[in-house]
């Protein structure tokens, strides 16, 4: 791993910068086809031979290419509507239209709005000129949000509990941070806690061995706060940096699993009142809105502490980013365009912000 990538890693995860047992949640024939396909896929990724490494374009160039959709979406949108001529209320409707359905958010797209009415309204304009105000807008909301993930020294282990609804790559995710901590020289340990799937304990295994990560696991099926007890208590004693707690797929719609969520935060609490001392929020960028009311419910039944943005290069709805930055003003500690370790990045609102604007 090159020098540049482990700086990145650094700035983020170093902190250098500032009891009902739940029913199981049911699951289709094809997700659970696809789910094993997805795990296969992954087997043969982490354990396939070492190979001479692609030389590989910037992170930022990565992000551009990630964002394509969402912002072509915009652009063209945006090209279509100012043809160098003066702007016009008929005019301002059709671009809030288009942001809106870009998922930038009811408030971002007024805020946009209300800044070309006050300075340009009935002036000529370009699409460039547009463009300009679109990126400095989404630059203004994301700015306060982007935040690093600080690692407490004092904290032997760090607790990171990962939560969110199957599909959102947040098993994936734990494997990247952990091989990515692991390239800081930290002592890291993973706790399989979703234990409803045997392709996710298998999945943390694989990564397990990669990294060298000690991994905690038990049977499908067993007591996920109860695993993650004996996890906590292992690694207190084992002197571990990090421990990263995987748990559960579950939509925010099913009481029972969100209960057992609830429960694996009050067993961690038992011995250390202070943890667990992050929550990570993984999100699917494709879901769109329905990323909102998964923000709502998991901050109120865990404690949500930060967001994990992923999958941004498959979808058009990147703007969805945006619109949860704007409401709930949660910090965005890292996302993904991609499928390697180092397509899991810091957070960055100027870079976000230009890329989304196609500038």
């Amino acid at each position: 791993m090159s020098g540049k990538v482990q700086g990145a890693f650094s700035r983020l995860w170093g902190g250098k910068r500032a009891a009902d047992q739940p029913a199981v949640e049911t699951e289709t024939p094809a997700a659970v086809e696809a789910d094993a396909l997805q795990t296969v896929a992954d087997s043969a990724a982490l354990t396939a031979p070492e190979e001479a490494a692609p030389v590989k374009t910037s992170w930022f160039t990565r992000l551009k290419q990630g964002l394509g959709k969402t912002s072509t979406k915009l652009t063209d949108g945006i090209t279509g509507l100012f043809t160098k001529k003066k702007l016009e209320a008929a005019t301002l409707d059709d671009l809030e239209d288009l942001l809106i359905e870009a998922d930038l958010g009811i408030a971002t797209a007024e805020k946009i709005i209300a800044t070309l009415r006050k300075g340009r309204f009935e002036k000529d304009i370009s699409a460039d000129d547009v463009r300009a105000v679109l990126k400095t807008e989404v630059e203004d909301v994301l700015r306060p949000v982007a935040k690093p993930l600080v690692i407490d020294s004092k904290q032997k282990p760090h607790v990171i509990l990962m939560v969110g609804v199957n599909g959102t790559g947040k098993t994936t995710t734990i494997g990247k941070l952990a091989a990515q901590f692991r390239a800081e020289g930290k002592k890291v340990m993973m706790a399989a806690g979703d234990t409803f799937r045997a392709a996710a304990i298998e999945q943390l295994r694989i990564w397990g061995e990669r990294t060298g990560a000690e991994v905690v696991s038990g049977a499908t099926g067993a007591d996920a706060a109860g695993l993650v007890y004996d996890a906590f208590s292992r690694a207190k004693d084992a002197g571990v940096d990090i421990l990263l707690v995987d748990t559960a797929g579950r939509l925010q719609n099913k009481e029972g699993l969100m209960e057992e969520l609830s429960k694996v935060v009050r067993v961690l609490r038992k011995i250390d009142a202070t943890a667990p001392h992050d929550v990570l929020l993984v999100l699917d960028a494709t879901t769109g809105q329905n990323a909102l009311s998964q923000v709502e419910v998991f901050r109120e039944r865990a404690g949500v502490t930060g967001l994990v943005m992923t999958k941004l290069d498959g979808t058009a709805r990147g703007g969805i980013l945006v619109a949860i930055s704007a409401k709930h003003k949660l910090p965005v500690h890292a996302i993904g365009v991609g499928e390697s370790v180092d397509d899991l990045q810091p957070f960055d609102a100027g870079e976000f912000a230009q890329a989304i604007a196609g500038s």
